[in-house]
């Protein structure tokens, strides 16, 4: 005989929240950020990962009625998802044409109250660079430094986005595929813990290049007074007064 499932065990069947971040055209907002909550399927294997990532996209696919969603973790069946990653999405220096990843150019910049920033994390492997100790032991982050121009940590991920936005406005060549998404996810992501979202960067780059805007990025001061004419809807103001 059949076994039945009880309202019960129903309920006892574990959830997980994590973000979807749509670029947005015609709206005030260049982001449009919401929480959505799905099956989690327990365990640390990529099988497992893939299972959450899929339920993930399916309540996505419903809510929304998108298409194509794309995954951004390590654990994506996309391959497009590997040149879109920050550990390999290079930005090409205009004077020097010196090549580094947007995290190790992110984690290169930070200012701390004892320390930074550490320019000698441009060159190591980025997930070094990531880890590096004096990262963690040099107190507050107060700002961000890149090309001798400095930035305050506010708003949040600015500084980072702008990084992003213009790696990737460099990589004319994948442009094209990534228009096709309609929305941009990231499993390892949790915002309750990090602010920066590489997800949120890219979905802000597909509304910049809609909107044909991305001619106005280049330069910091640019890009920041760009940036603060739209309300921003990322991570950071959906927790915000928790």
């Amino acid at each position: 005989m059949e076994r039945r499932h009880t309202p019960m065990e129903h309920r006892n069947i574990p959830m997980e929240e994590r973000p979807v971040f749509m670029p947005r055209v015609n709206s005030d907002n260049l982001v449009k950020t919401d929480m959505v909550h799905f099956e989690r399927h327990v365990g640390f294997s990529s099988a497992q990962k893939r299972k959450s990532i899929n339920d993930h996209h399916s309540v996505i696919r419903k809510k929304y009625g998108f298409k194509k969603v794309l995954e951004l973790s390590s654990k994506s069946k996309d391959k497009l998802s590997v040149p879109l990653s920050g550990f390999y999405l290079k930005l090409t220096d205009q004077d020097t044409g010196q090549q580094y990843s947007v995290e190790n150019i992110f984690q290169s910049s930070k200012v701390f109250e004892h320390g930074g920033p550490y320019t000698d994390l441009l060159t190591v492997p980025p997930r070094k660079a990531r880890k590096d100790e004096r990262l963690q032991n040099s107190g507050k982050l107060i700002g961000y430094k890149f090309q001798g121009i400095e930035w305050d940590v506010g708003p949040l991920t600015a500084f980072y986005d702008w990084l992003y936005v213009n790696a990737l406005k460099q990589n004319s060549q994948l442009h094209d595929e990534l228009m096709q998404y309609q929305a941009f996810t990231d499993m390892t992501f949790n915002p309750k813990r990090a602010v920066h979202c590489e997800a949120y960067s890219l979905a802000m780059f597909v509304a910049l290049k809609k909107r044909e805007l991305l001619d106005k990025i280049a330069e910091p001061i640019d890009f920041f007074n760009l940036y603060s004419e739209f309300p921003v809807s990322n991570t950071e103001y959906l927790f915000e007064g928790e």
